[in-house]
Protein backbone atom coordinates (compact mmCIF):
# COMPACT_ATOMS: atom_id res chain seq x y z
CA UNK A 1 0.00 0.00 0.00
CA UNK A 2 1.23 3.07 -0.91
CA UNK A 3 1.39 6.56 1.45
CA UNK A 4 2.49 9.86 0.83
CA UNK A 5 4.33 11.73 3.70
CA UNK A 6 4.58 15.77 3.36
CA UNK A 7 8.10 16.82 2.80
CA UNK A 8 9.08 20.83 4.75
CA UNK A 9 9.17 22.90 0.85
CA UNK A 10 12.32 24.27 2.00
CA UNK A 11 13.82 20.95 2.69
CA UNK A 12 13.45 19.02 -0.60
CA UNK A 13 16.33 17.82 -2.49
CA UNK A 14 15.21 19.23 -5.87
CA UNK A 15 18.67 17.22 -7.51
CA UNK A 16 17.17 14.33 -6.38
CA UNK A 17 13.34 15.11 -7.96
CA UNK A 18 14.33 16.68 -11.14
CA UNK A 19 16.29 13.23 -12.09
CA UNK A 20 12.86 11.68 -12.68
CA UNK A 21 12.49 10.94 -16.19
CA UNK A 22 8.71 11.83 -16.10
CA UNK A 23 9.42 15.38 -14.54
CA UNK A 24 8.45 18.30 -16.09
CA UNK A 25 8.80 22.57 -16.27
CA UNK A 26 5.47 22.45 -14.04
CA UNK A 27 6.67 19.93 -10.86
CA UNK A 28 9.80 21.97 -10.22
CA UNK A 29 10.38 24.29 -7.35
CA UNK A 30 10.45 27.12 -10.16
CA UNK A 31 6.97 26.45 -10.92
CA UNK A 32 5.39 25.89 -8.05
CA UNK A 33 7.08 28.92 -6.43
CA UNK A 34 5.41 31.27 -9.78
CA UNK A 35 1.97 29.58 -8.90
CA UNK A 36 2.39 30.15 -5.15
CA UNK A 37 3.18 34.05 -5.33
CA UNK A 38 0.19 34.13 -8.40
CA UNK A 39 -2.61 32.11 -6.70
CA UNK A 40 -1.66 32.41 -3.05
CA UNK A 41 -1.09 29.51 -3.00
CA UNK A 42 0.74 26.84 -0.05
CA UNK A 43 3.27 24.43 -2.51
CA UNK A 44 2.97 20.84 -0.83
CA UNK A 45 5.88 17.94 -2.08
CA UNK A 46 5.29 14.88 -0.30
CA UNK A 47 7.22 11.78 -0.45
CA UNK A 48 5.36 8.19 -1.73
CA UNK A 49 6.55 5.38 -0.20
CA UNK A 50 5.70 1.81 -0.13
CA UNK A 51 6.65 0.44 3.15
CA UNK A 52 9.71 1.67 3.87
CA UNK A 53 10.70 2.28 0.74
CA UNK A 54 10.38 5.74 -1.35
CA UNK A 55 8.67 5.03 -5.05
CA UNK A 56 8.31 8.52 -6.11
CA UNK A 57 6.55 12.20 -5.38
CA UNK A 58 3.69 14.47 -5.76
CA UNK A 59 3.74 18.34 -6.29
CA UNK A 60 0.95 20.41 -5.69
CA UNK A 61 -0.46 23.65 -3.52
CA UNK A 62 -2.97 24.31 -1.07
CA UNK A 63 -5.64 27.38 -2.20
CA UNK A 64 -8.52 28.89 -0.23
CA UNK A 65 -11.81 29.06 -2.26
CA UNK A 66 -14.46 30.66 -0.46
CA UNK A 67 -12.94 29.44 2.67
CA UNK A 68 -12.67 25.76 1.26
CA UNK A 69 -9.33 24.50 1.78
CA UNK A 70 -8.63 22.85 -1.92
CA UNK A 71 -5.44 21.12 -2.86
CA UNK A 72 -4.50 21.78 -6.73
CA UNK A 73 -1.98 19.40 -8.82
CA UNK A 74 -3.40 21.69 -10.71
CA UNK A 75 -6.59 23.71 -10.53
CA UNK A 76 -8.26 25.42 -13.69
CA UNK A 77 -7.20 29.12 -13.88
CA UNK A 78 -3.32 28.36 -12.99
CA UNK A 79 -2.17 28.55 -16.77
CA UNK A 80 -0.66 25.44 -15.40
CA UNK A 81 -2.01 22.16 -17.37
CA UNK A 82 -0.66 19.32 -15.10
CA UNK A 83 1.59 18.86 -12.19
CA UNK A 84 1.00 15.30 -10.88
CA UNK A 85 3.00 12.29 -9.53
CA UNK A 86 6.68 11.38 -10.20
CA UNK A 87 7.48 7.93 -9.70
CA UNK A 88 9.39 5.20 -10.35
CA UNK A 89 9.01 2.46 -12.82
CA UNK A 90 6.30 -0.09 -11.94
CA UNK A 91 4.73 1.90 -9.17
CA UNK A 92 1.14 2.68 -9.55
CA UNK A 93 -0.66 5.86 -10.30
CA UNK A 94 -3.93 4.85 -9.61
CA UNK A 95 -2.93 3.36 -6.05
CA UNK A 96 -0.77 6.62 -5.57
CA UNK A 97 -3.97 8.60 -6.22
CA UNK A 98 -6.02 6.07 -3.87
CA UNK A 99 -3.12 7.58 -1.78
CA UNK A 100 -3.11 10.95 -2.42
CA UNK A 101 -6.87 11.56 -1.56
CA UNK A 102 -6.47 10.33 2.18
CA UNK A 103 -3.59 12.32 2.29
CA UNK A 104 -5.46 15.51 0.90
CA UNK A 105 -8.64 15.09 2.87
CA UNK A 106 -7.73 13.83 6.14
CA UNK A 107 -3.58 15.07 7.27
CA UNK A 108 -3.95 18.80 5.13
CA UNK A 109 -7.90 19.23 6.03
CA UNK A 110 -8.70 19.89 2.40
CA UNK A 111 -11.86 19.40 1.37
CA UNK A 112 -11.58 19.18 -2.41
CA UNK A 113 -8.85 17.53 -4.31
CA UNK A 114 -8.10 17.99 -8.00
CA UNK A 115 -5.28 16.37 -9.79
CA UNK A 116 -3.97 16.01 -13.58
CA UNK A 117 -0.74 13.69 -14.74
CA UNK A 118 0.73 13.06 -18.38
CA UNK A 119 0.75 9.70 -17.10
CA UNK A 120 -2.59 8.87 -15.64
CA UNK A 121 -4.36 6.86 -17.52
CA UNK A 122 -8.29 7.45 -18.39
CA UNK A 123 -9.73 4.73 -15.58
CA UNK A 124 -7.37 5.30 -12.82
CA UNK A 125 -9.63 7.34 -10.96
CA UNK A 126 -12.68 5.82 -11.81
CA UNK A 127 -12.80 2.92 -9.29
CA UNK A 128 -11.88 5.32 -6.74
CA UNK A 129 -14.90 7.66 -6.99
CA UNK A 130 -13.14 10.54 -9.14
CA UNK A 131 -15.26 12.92 -11.06
CA UNK A 132 -13.37 12.34 -14.83
CA UNK A 133 -12.29 15.48 -16.90
CA UNK A 134 -9.80 15.62 -19.58
CA UNK A 135 -7.23 18.59 -20.39
CA UNK A 136 -7.68 18.52 -24.34
CA UNK A 137 -4.65 18.87 -26.02
CA UNK A 138 -2.22 18.08 -29.39
CA UNK A 139 1.60 16.88 -29.18
CA UNK A 140 4.31 16.94 -31.80
CA UNK A 141 6.84 14.48 -31.96
CA UNK A 142 10.05 15.93 -31.73
CA UNK A 143 12.27 13.07 -32.17
CA UNK A 144 11.31 13.49 -36.27
CA UNK A 145 13.73 15.39 -38.35
CA UNK A 146 13.01 19.16 -39.37
CA UNK A 147 12.77 18.31 -42.53
CA UNK A 148 9.83 15.58 -41.56
CA UNK A 149 8.32 18.25 -38.78
CA UNK A 150 8.29 20.88 -41.79
CA UNK A 151 6.63 18.52 -44.44
CA UNK A 152 4.12 17.20 -41.85
CA UNK A 153 2.37 20.51 -41.41
CA UNK A 154 -0.31 21.62 -43.92
CA UNK A 155 1.07 23.02 -47.11
CA UNK A 156 -0.93 26.47 -45.92
CA UNK A 157 0.89 26.50 -42.48
CA UNK A 158 4.11 26.01 -44.77
CA UNK A 159 3.45 28.56 -47.14
CA UNK A 160 2.49 31.05 -44.03
CA UNK A 161 6.16 30.31 -42.32
CA UNK A 162 7.97 30.81 -46.03
CA UNK A 163 5.80 34.12 -46.27
CA UNK A 164 7.25 35.68 -43.08
CA UNK A 165 10.63 34.47 -43.90
CA UNK A 166 10.55 36.50 -46.83
CA UNK A 167 8.54 39.35 -45.31
CA UNK A 168 11.66 40.18 -43.27
CA UNK A 169 10.00 38.81 -40.47
CA UNK A 170 12.86 38.28 -37.00
CA UNK A 171 12.85 36.45 -34.23
CA UNK A 172 14.73 37.09 -31.11
CA UNK A 173 15.32 35.39 -27.86
CA UNK A 174 14.64 37.57 -24.76
CA UNK A 175 15.32 37.33 -21.09
CA UNK A 176 13.71 40.82 -19.05
CA UNK A 177 10.75 41.68 -17.45
CA UNK A 178 10.07 43.99 -19.75
CA UNK A 179 9.40 41.47 -22.52
CA UNK A 180 6.37 40.93 -20.35
CA UNK A 181 4.78 44.26 -20.58
CA UNK A 182 5.19 43.74 -24.76
CA UNK A 183 3.78 40.73 -24.71
CA UNK A 184 0.69 41.32 -22.73
CA UNK A 185 -0.31 44.25 -24.86
CA UNK A 186 -0.69 42.42 -28.17
CA UNK A 187 -2.33 39.45 -25.45
CA UNK A 188 -5.16 42.75 -24.78
CA UNK A 189 -5.51 43.35 -28.91
CA UNK A 190 -6.05 39.28 -29.13
CA UNK A 191 -8.66 39.06 -26.54
CA UNK A 192 -9.99 42.55 -27.74
CA UNK A 193 -10.98 40.89 -31.10
CA UNK A 194 -13.02 38.52 -30.04
CA UNK A 195 -14.91 41.24 -27.43
CA UNK A 196 -13.33 39.03 -24.14
CA UNK A 197 -10.13 40.33 -21.89
CA UNK A 198 -7.13 38.58 -21.14
CA UNK A 199 -7.79 35.47 -18.08
CA UNK A 200 -4.86 36.77 -16.16
CA UNK A 201 -3.09 40.29 -15.51
CA UNK A 202 0.48 41.55 -16.96
CA UNK A 203 1.83 40.43 -13.08
CA UNK A 204 1.28 37.05 -13.65
CA UNK A 205 3.75 37.16 -16.67
CA UNK A 206 6.35 38.97 -14.70
CA UNK A 207 6.19 36.47 -12.06
CA UNK A 208 6.58 33.54 -14.53
CA UNK A 209 9.67 35.03 -15.78
CA UNK A 210 11.27 36.21 -12.43
CA UNK A 211 10.82 32.36 -11.41
CA UNK A 212 11.59 30.58 -14.48
CA UNK A 213 14.06 32.51 -16.55
CA UNK A 214 17.28 32.01 -14.74
CA UNK A 215 16.70 28.42 -14.41
CA UNK A 216 17.19 27.97 -18.03
CA UNK A 217 13.67 26.34 -18.70
CA UNK A 218 11.66 28.95 -20.51
CA UNK A 219 12.13 30.47 -23.84
CA UNK A 220 10.84 33.87 -24.64
CA UNK A 221 10.85 35.03 -28.44
CA UNK A 222 9.61 38.56 -29.92
CA UNK A 223 9.18 38.65 -33.55
CA UNK A 224 9.22 41.77 -35.32
CA UNK A 225 8.51 43.07 -38.55
CA UNK A 226 11.22 44.07 -41.11
CA UNK A 227 11.74 47.36 -39.81
CA UNK A 228 12.12 46.00 -36.28
CA UNK A 229 8.52 46.63 -34.86
CA UNK A 230 7.43 44.10 -32.39
CA UNK A 231 4.63 41.97 -34.63
CA UNK A 232 4.30 39.21 -31.79
CA UNK A 233 5.76 37.16 -28.96
CA UNK A 234 5.56 33.63 -27.31
CA UNK A 235 6.62 31.99 -24.77
CA UNK A 236 7.56 28.06 -24.21
CA UNK A 237 8.67 26.55 -21.11
CA UNK A 238 10.47 23.03 -21.42
CA UNK A 239 12.28 19.95 -19.08
CA UNK A 240 13.21 16.78 -19.87
CA UNK A 241 11.33 15.56 -22.36
CA UNK A 242 8.55 17.88 -23.28
CA UNK A 243 8.08 21.65 -23.81
CA UNK A 244 5.04 23.69 -23.76
CA UNK A 245 3.42 26.17 -25.36
CA UNK A 246 2.16 29.01 -22.96
CA UNK A 247 0.97 31.58 -24.72
CA UNK A 248 1.63 33.20 -27.66
CA UNK A 249 0.19 36.83 -29.18
CA UNK A 250 0.34 39.32 -32.08
CA UNK A 251 -1.03 42.51 -33.19
CA UNK A 252 -3.94 42.52 -35.77
CA UNK A 253 -1.93 45.01 -38.01
CA UNK A 254 0.56 42.84 -38.32
CA UNK A 255 -0.97 39.46 -38.87
CA UNK A 256 -0.11 39.54 -42.86
CA UNK A 257 3.44 38.87 -42.06
CA UNK A 258 2.73 35.09 -40.27
CA UNK A 259 4.16 36.06 -37.18
CA UNK A 260 2.73 33.45 -35.26
CA UNK A 261 3.69 30.49 -37.54
CA UNK A 262 7.19 32.14 -37.55
CA UNK A 263 7.48 31.78 -33.32
CA UNK A 264 5.48 28.26 -33.06
CA UNK A 265 8.73 26.72 -35.70
CA UNK A 266 10.93 28.77 -34.19
CA UNK A 267 10.14 26.96 -30.42
CA UNK A 268 10.20 23.91 -31.84
CA UNK A 269 13.94 23.79 -33.39
CA UNK A 270 14.73 25.40 -30.34
CA UNK A 271 13.51 22.67 -27.80
CA UNK A 272 14.30 19.86 -30.33
CA UNK A 273 18.26 20.78 -30.61
CA UNK A 274 18.18 20.76 -26.86
CA UNK A 275 17.12 17.25 -26.51
CA UNK A 276 13.33 17.34 -26.08
CA UNK A 277 11.00 14.95 -27.35
CA UNK A 278 7.53 15.98 -27.30
CA UNK A 279 6.04 19.53 -27.76
CA UNK A 280 2.48 20.08 -26.60
CA UNK A 281 0.99 22.54 -27.73
CA UNK A 282 -0.80 24.04 -24.70
CA UNK A 283 -4.67 23.06 -24.79
CA UNK A 284 -7.40 22.48 -27.84
CA UNK A 285 -8.13 24.49 -30.72
CA UNK A 286 -8.69 23.07 -33.95
CA UNK A 287 -6.20 25.83 -35.85
CA UNK A 288 -2.94 23.79 -33.97
CA UNK A 289 -4.04 20.98 -36.27
CA UNK A 290 -1.99 22.86 -38.97
CA UNK A 291 1.35 21.83 -37.35
CA UNK A 292 1.08 18.40 -37.80
CA UNK A 293 0.18 17.68 -33.86
CA UNK A 294 -1.42 15.09 -33.36
CA UNK A 295 -4.64 15.49 -30.19
CA UNK A 296 -4.11 13.64 -27.10
CA UNK A 297 -6.10 14.21 -23.81
CA UNK A 298 -4.50 14.13 -20.10
CA UNK A 299 -7.23 12.80 -17.50
CA UNK A 300 -7.97 15.53 -14.86
CA UNK A 301 -9.35 13.58 -12.06
CA UNK A 302 -11.26 16.02 -9.21
CA UNK A 303 -13.26 14.63 -5.68
CA UNK A 304 -14.64 16.51 -3.03
CA UNK A 305 -15.05 15.42 0.38
CA UNK A 306 -18.98 16.44 0.17
CA UNK A 307 -21.19 16.36 -2.91
CA UNK A 308 -22.03 20.12 -2.66
CA UNK A 309 -18.27 21.11 -3.54
CA UNK A 310 -18.68 20.07 -6.76
CA UNK A 311 -21.78 22.28 -7.26
CA UNK A 312 -20.28 25.10 -6.12
CA UNK A 313 -17.00 24.16 -8.38
CA UNK A 314 -19.49 24.28 -11.28
CA UNK A 315 -21.29 27.63 -10.47
CA UNK A 316 -17.80 29.45 -9.90
CA UNK A 317 -16.52 28.47 -13.07
CA UNK A 318 -19.74 29.84 -14.82
CA UNK A 319 -19.47 33.13 -13.03
CA UNK A 320 -15.91 33.40 -13.93
CA UNK A 321 -16.84 32.91 -17.70
CA UNK A 322 -19.21 35.08 -17.34
CA UNK A 323 -17.56 37.70 -15.82
CA UNK A 324 -14.70 37.82 -18.62
CA UNK A 325 -17.13 38.08 -21.32
CA UNK A 326 -18.93 41.28 -19.77
CA UNK A 327 -15.49 42.82 -19.03
CA UNK A 328 -14.49 42.48 -22.30
CA UNK A 329 -17.89 43.73 -23.97
CA UNK A 330 -17.35 46.60 -21.84
CA UNK A 331 -14.16 47.52 -22.93
CA UNK A 332 -15.29 47.07 -26.51
CA UNK A 333 -18.46 49.75 -25.69
CA UNK A 334 -20.55 46.51 -26.98
CA UNK A 335 -23.37 44.92 -25.87
CA UNK A 336 -22.64 42.66 -23.46
CA UNK A 337 -24.92 39.32 -24.74
CA UNK A 338 -22.71 36.56 -24.98
CA UNK A 339 -20.52 36.31 -28.37
CA UNK A 340 -18.56 33.38 -30.80
CA UNK A 341 -15.08 33.54 -30.23
CA UNK A 342 -12.51 33.51 -33.06
CA UNK A 343 -9.72 31.54 -34.41
CA UNK A 344 -7.18 33.26 -31.96
CA UNK A 345 -4.21 35.40 -33.59
CA UNK A 346 -2.43 34.26 -30.05
CA UNK A 347 -3.08 32.14 -26.92
CA UNK A 348 -2.78 33.10 -23.45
Amino acid sequence: MLKLYRIDFHAVNWEVLDQFEDRTVFQTREWLEFVAETQRAEPVVAEVREGSARVGYFSGLIVRRLGVRVLGSSLPGWTTPYIGFNLAPGASRKEALRALEGFAFKELGCLHLEVSDRSFHAGDGEELGFAPGVYASYETDLTKTEEELFSGMTSACRRCIRKSEKSGVRIEEATDEAFAVEYYEQLKDVFAKQDLVPTYNVERVKSLIRHLAPSGRLLLIRARGPEGQPAGSGIYPGMNKVAQFWGNASFRHFQHLRPNEALHWYAMRYWKRRGIEIFDWGGGGEYKEKYGGRPISIPWMRKSRYRFLEVMRREVKRAVDMKQRVLGRLQAGAPTAAGGREEPDGEG
